[in-house]
């Protein structure tokens, strides 16, 4: 939960007698060095400190995993460790946020009150040993036996349909969405530019949908198949929890500490944010850097770090009026500012459209799997493989972009933007959908254990992309799609309706000044083609092109 940083402790300290010059060895076992309290000749005061014995020394604080509390606080323990249980590689295990199984010797500690010993005890462990419950990517051991499983299983056609059927089975369909997370916990390559500048390699996904679309439950089970996998909810998170924050060390040495957030926990991996509209906006200005960036910049107090935030995110948000309504901009629906929707690579509408046949599928598939008594459902790949899969896949391919390949997705991106033409016309796609199409290229060829991305990897892509855009990003009043739209910026039809509004504002202030008749703004904008006037206009306040300075005027700002 809490940790202090590596401090030398002192373990031995040699006193020197001032009337015998005896060297006299003291073992420490306080908090305050000891002096002797009487030399062999008899002397009882003025020893001298002349050495002394160090070890390095970290104190930790550990609490109960939350499913073994029973709805209670979770009970915390402080724990000691010294020596070879403080060096780097350890370092790693008992950094806040890891799940660690401890064996030590429980002992007391008597508290300071005002420079004076307290009745009461503090207990900790000194401990012999740590485990990690969680093991990283890394550190996942991968047999002969498990490499050869794994190297047959990316030989075989149907790998992807494997995957995606083994992403929460008792799930039914969502295999578009599904096929997208496979990407996701593969993730691309990220490059280094040779003017030091990065380009991420994680890929994240957005789920926005009406309620019972099972957007809860398949993050939950996506962030505890793989290491360090965290889901957290949007309603009690904070821009400390998710990113990083300094606190007051009152427990260990005095001064300040780092405390890691969720994304930082799950560097390398994956964090699942449920309720993401709901999260403050304050709080998620702080995600911007590490979705674009992958790190965490702090300076409060006397810190000032650059944490490693590697992080893919899948986060899941509810429409403001329950149901998602594809008719409306995704900013009218959801509480997300624009410059974070932008960073998402993939969205996903998740909606409940009555339909008999797929109903009547999810209804039996449920029933087998709970209450028929037959077997329950299992996974085309078994959880404990998978997790190797990915780790292999992630550890051993780095896969390049073919000369193939790339003609295929800049195709696509050159194509998709000849459609648009004119200052006014819709923009379908940007560099960033262009990225991002890249990074699902290098995920598909990671799947198969290629080093190489290929064509059909650039497709699969492609697919999945205008999945995403063709939910978010259409426009029913050009028939196109517009990428604003899709991002929370205000649509190529709307700001054209925006634009004519504003010329009319500017005719009427020749006649009525800087104070416009609202009656006017509307009959005038009617006139001029723009039906729904109203709401541009409301939409204008919201965006501080205009105010009223009183009830029925409006002024351009």
């Amino acid at each position: 939960k809490r940790a202090s940083e590596v401090r030398p402790e002192v373990s031995e300290a040699i006193f020197l007698c001032p009337d015998c010059g005896n060297r006299i060895s003291v073992i420490q076992t306080e908090r305050v060095i000891k002096a002797p309290t009487q030399c062999d000749c008899g002397c009882k005061r003025g020893f001298k400190l002349v050495d002394q014995k160090l070890y390095d020394a970290r104190w930790i604080v550990i609490e109960e995993p939350f499913e073994i509390t029973s709805g209670e606080r979770p009970s915390e323990i402080m724990v000691f460790l010294k020596e070879d249980l403080t060096l780097p590689r350890m370092q790693n295990k008992t950094d806040p946020g890891n799940r660690i199984k401890i064996v030590g010797i429980l002992k007391q500690l008597p508290r300071r009150v005002r420079g004076t010993r307290s009745r009461q005890l503090e207990i900790y462990i000194d401990a012999n040993s740590v485990e990690s419950v969680e093991v990283e990517w890394e550190e996942l051991e991968i047999s002969p036996e498990d490499e050869k499983k794994i190297l047959e299983l990316a030989k075989d056609p149907q790998i992807y349909k494997k995957l995606v059927d083994s992403i929460a089975p008792s799930l039914y369909g969502l295999d578009e969405v599904k096929e997208a997370i496979v990407l996701q916990l593969f993730g691309g390559v990220p490059h280094v530019q040779k003017d030091k500048s990065r380009v991420r390699g994680d890929i994240h996904i957005l789920l926005v949908g009406d309620p019972s679309t099972a957007k809860s439950a398949l993050m939950k089970v996506v962030s505890s198949l793989i290491p360090r996998g965290r889901y957290v909810s949007g309603k009690g998170v904070t821009a400390a929890g998710l990113t990083a924050t300094v606190v007051r060390d009152e427990e260990f040495l005095g001064g300040w500490v780092l405390e890691a957030g969720a994304l930082v926990m799950c560097n390398k991996s994956l964090c699942a944010i449920d309720e993401f509209e709901k999260v403050d906006k304050s709080d998620q200005i702080a995600l911007h850097e590490a979705m674009e960036q992958n790190t965490i910049s702090i300076a409060k107090a006397s810190i000032v770090a650059t944490l490693p935030a590697e992080t893919a995110i899948l986060a899941g948000g509810n429409p403001k009026f329950g149901r998602f309504d594809p008719y409306l901009p995704i900013k009218e629906q959801i509480n997300i500012p624009d410059t974070l929707l932008a960073r998402f690579d993939l969205k996903f509408a998740l909606r409940d459209i009555p339909n008999p046949e797929l109903d009547a599928k999810i209804a039996d598939h449920i029933l087998k799997s709970r209450h028929y008594g037959e077997e329950e459902i299992k996974p085309a790949i078994e959880p404990e493989l998978l997790r190797k899969y990915i780790a292999y896949a992630r550890k051993n391919c780095k896969p390049r972009l073919t000369r193939e390949a790339g003609e295929v997705i800049k195709e696509f991106f050159v194509k998709l933007r000849e459609k648009a033409s004119g200052e006014e016309a819709p923009i379908p796609i940007t560099l960033r959908q262009y990225e991002a199409l890249i990074r699902l290229a290098e995920a598909s060829a990671k799947v198969q254990l290629r080093n190489e991305v290929t064509k059909e990897d650039a497709l699969r892509a492609i697919n999945l992309m205008k999945a995403s855009l063709r939910q978010f990003g259409f426009d029913p009043e050009t028939g196109k799609i517009d990428i604003d739209r899709a991002e929370g910026h205000i649509p190529s039809s709307q700001r054209s309706k925006i634009r004519v509004v504003l010329d009319v504002i500017e005719e009427l202030s020749q006649t009525y000044g800087k104070s416009i008749p609202v009656e006017e703004i509307i009959r005038k904008a009617k006139e001029s083609g723009v039906e729904n006037a109203e709401d541009i206009i409301k939409s204008m306040k919201n965006e501080g092109v205009i105010f009223e300075p009183s009830p029925g005027f409006i002024q351009k700002i």
